[in-house]
């Protein structure tokens, strides 16, 4: 691999769709790594390599990583706990990009997770559904798990809005903030989070945190 290589863990998914088109727009060569790459064939093209990748699995990362320059990680099951799942994943996406040397890591949080006021997040609320709940502390494990890690891997957990079309179009504008709730809630296309990820991988400005991400 190039030193402008990347490989996008859960690439099948909407997201991770959207940011390895936006890295071959940028002409990067991309690594998609999924579960199941017979599902999800017409990823592959002259930039971009399908492989098979169980990310729960730290040496299948590991080997799946080495010799690219940074990492994307858009995971999502349903079918297992979701603390459980992030924990795990995060875990061994830290060991395995450490051991294969990859120093720069963009994680895909999740909305539920921002602040409404200081310490109080969105799924603290009263009013957040309890169907929702369970899904949204896998994601505030994940970032848990990052915060806590003795680890020198540079990381950013890059947080859309709930409002997250997949039918927007790519105008190029975005916005950055903290861990606060863009007021009015924000929204924001695929297309234009993905060139805030990419942007964060080609001109890294935020370290080690999370910030959130809306048009």
């Amino acid at each position: 691999m190039t030193s402008t290589s990347i490989i996008v863990f859960g690439a099948g998914g909407r997201v991770g769709r959207a940011i390895t088109a936006e890295a071959v727009v940028r002409g990067l060569s991309v690594t998609a790594a999924v579960r199941e790459p017979e599902r999800h064939a017409d990823l592959a093209g002259s930039q971009v390599s399908l492989v098979r990748c169980d990310v729960t699995d730290t040496a299948a990362v590991a080997e799946a990583a080495a010799g690219h320059s940074a990492a994307v990680s858009s995971l999502y099951r349903a079918d297992v706990p979701s603390q459980d799942f992030y924990r795990t994943t995060t875990g061994s996406l830290l060991a395995g990009l450490g051991r294969a040397g990859v120093g720069r890591l963009i994680s895909v949080g999740m909305a539920a997770t921002l602040e409404t006021s200081p310490g109080v997040r969105i799924l603290d609320g009263p009013d957040f559904p309890a169907d929702h709940r369970a899904f949204s502390l896998g994601h505030a494990t994940a970032l848990e798990v990052l915060r806590e890690a003795p680890t020198t891997l540079d990381w950013l957990v890059a947080t859309p809005p709930m409002d997250l079309g997949h039918d927007g179009v790519r105008t190029g504008r975005y916005r950055v903030g903290g861990t606060e709730l863009p007021e009015g809630g924000g929204h924001i296309s695929h297309a234009d989070f993905a060139l805030a990820v990419l942007d964060e991988i080609e001109r890294p400005k935020h370290h080690r945190t999370q910030i959130s991400v809306w048009a």
